[in-house]
C-alpha cells in the first residue's frame, strides 16, 4: 500500500484546497462490489437490500443499486428516507430500527404525497403497535408493519411465539389500518461471539432456528396474513457469507462491507478490501515531541518527528506513514491532533498523513463530500450530512 498512499498523497496535493478528505479508493470498492454481484448470482433464494447509513451518498448508493439492479433499502435515519424515495421511483424501503411515533407523525404529515409509498415500518412491541394504529386512524393510512424478531442478539424486539401471536392478531383485527409485510432479525452476534463461548457456525444455526420458528408460526396460526412475498429480513455484512449459503429469510441487508472499515476486518470478509481512508493535512513539522511543563526531556534522545494535523480524533486508526501513531500522554484533539512518526520518515508540512474509518456510518456523516479517487484524479459525491 506504500505506492497507493504517496501517489494519493501526491494527486491530493494537486487539488484546488487542502482539507481532511474522505476517500474512496474506486478499485478495491469496484472489486468488493462485484464480489457481492457474484455472491447474489449464486443465490438465488435471497435479494439484496442496501443499508443507507453505511453508504449514505446518493451517488454511490446509484452505483450500488444499479450494479446489483435492486431499489431494495434499509433505513436507519429519518431525513435519510426522503432523498431514497425522490431519487428511486420503485424504492422499497425497510427501516432498520423501530421509529418514535413522533418520527412517524411527522413523516406523514410533513410529507403527505408519500403515504402510499412503499415503506415497512419496523415493530418491535405491541405498545409501539398500538401508537402506530393511532396515527393510521388518525390520518387514514394503511401502513405496512415489519416485525423485529430477537434471533440471538437480545438488543429487544420479539422474544417470544407468544408476543409475536398477540402481535399478530392485532394486525389481524384492523386490516383497514395495518398491514404485515414480514419479519426482520439482525445477527450481528453470530461472528461476534467469542469461540470459547459458541462457534460462528453454530450461533447462526440457532439464529435461524428461532427465525423458523417466527415462520412457521405464521404458516400454521395465520395463513391468511402469509404470502410468498413476506419480507423475512436477515443478515448484515458480518453474516453475509452466511445467507448467501443457507438462508430461512429471503432478504439480506448488507451495506459496511462495500467499504470494509476495520469493524469489518473479519475471518468471514477475507474476500474484501479496505476501500475508505481519511485524508488529512500536516500543519505542523516538529523535531520531537515537547510536552508542556517536562522541557527536562528534551534533552533526551528522540526517535520520533511531532506532526500536527488539520482535524483529529476520529473514529480511525492511523495508517500511512509508517510507524504514525498519537502520543499517548499528549491527548487527542479534533482541532489540531498531535501524531508521532519515525525519525527517519520523510514528511513536510502540506504533505497528508492517512487514516482507516473503523465505521462507515460514524464517519461520512461527518463529511460534506466523498472524493472518489481512481486514475488520479477525483469524482465528488455530496453525502447524506445533516
Amino acid at each position: 500500500m506504500d505506492d497507493f498512499f504517496e501517489q494519493l498523497n501526491r494527486d491530493l496535493k494537486q487539488q484546488d484546497c487542502a482539507f481532511p478528505r474522505l476517500v474512496i479508493d474506486d478499485q478495491a470498492f469496484e472489486q468488493n462490489l462485484q464480489y457481492v454481484v457474484s455472491q447474489f448470482q449464486s443465490a438465488p433464494h435471497v435479494q439484496a437490500r442496501i443499508v443507507v447509513k453505511s453508504l449514505a451518498s446518493l451517488e454511490l448508493l446509484k452505483r450500488i443499486s444499479q450494479k446489483l439492479a435492486t431499489q431494495r433499502f434499509m433505513v436507519f435515519h429519518l431525513p435519510q428516507l426522503l432523498p431514497i424515495l425522490e431519487n428511486f421511483s420503485e424504492a422499497d424501503v425497510l427501516l432498520g430500527k423501530p421509529m418514535p411515533v413522533g418520527s412517524l407523525e411527522y413523516f406523514y404529515s410533513h410529507h403527505q404525497h408519500w403515504q402510499d409509498s412503499n415503506i415497512q415500518w419496523l415493530v418491535d412491541t405491541p405498545q409501539r403497535l398500538h401508537q402506530y394504529l393511532e396515527v393510521a386512524k388518525q390520518r387514514s393510512l394503511k401502513l405496512k408493519i415489519n416485525l423485529e424478531i430477537d434471533v440471538g442478539l437480545h438488543r429487544g424486539g420479539i422474544n417470544s411465539l407468544q408476543t409475536l401471536s398477540d402481535i399478530l392478531k392485532t394486525i389481524r383485527l384492523h386490516p383497514e389500518y395495518l398491514q404485515f409485510s414480514g419479519l426482520m432479525g439482525y445477527d450481528a452476534h453470530v461472528t461476534k461471539l467469542p469461540s470459547i463461548i459458541k462457534n460462528a457456525k453454530n450461533a447462526y444455526q440457532e439464529s435461524q432456528a428461532v427465525y423458523q420458528q417466527c415462520i412457521t408460526l405464521i404458516q400454521q396460526h395465520f395463513p391468511d396474513l402469509w404470502s410468498n412475498d413476506l419480507c423475512l429480513n436477515g443478515g448484515g455484512s458480518l453474516s453475509f457469507n452466511f445467507h448467501v449459503k443457507h438462508s430461512v429469510c429471503n432478504d439480506l441487508s448488507f451495506g459496511s462491507m462495500l467499504l470494509k472499515p476495520s469493524d469489518f476486518d473479519s475471518e468471514y470478509l477475507t474476500e474484501l478490501t479496505a476501500a475508505l481512508w481519511i485524508a488529512t493535512p500536516v500543519l505542523k513539522v516538529l523535531p520531537y515531541t515537547q510536552l508542556p511543563g517536562l522541557s527536562v526531556l528534551n534533552k533526551l534522545p528522540h526517535r520520533y518527528q511531532a506532526l500536527f494535523i488539520y482535524g483529529g480524533y476520529w473514529m480511525a486508526d492511523y495508517i500511512y506513514p509508517k510507524g504514525i501513531r498519537p502520543h499517548l500522554l499528549y491527548g487527542r484533539s479534533s482541532n489540531q491532533e498531535m501524531v508521532n512518526v519515525p525519525k527517519n520518515t520523510k514528511i513536510d508540512v502540506d504533505d497528508y498523513v492517512f487514516l482507516r474509518p473503523t465505521q462507515s456510518e460514524a464517519i461520512i456523516s461527518q463529511f460534506s463530500t466523498l472524493y472518489c479517487y481512481k486514475d488520479q484524479t477525483f469524482e465528488t459525491w455530496k453525502t447524506f450530512r445533516e
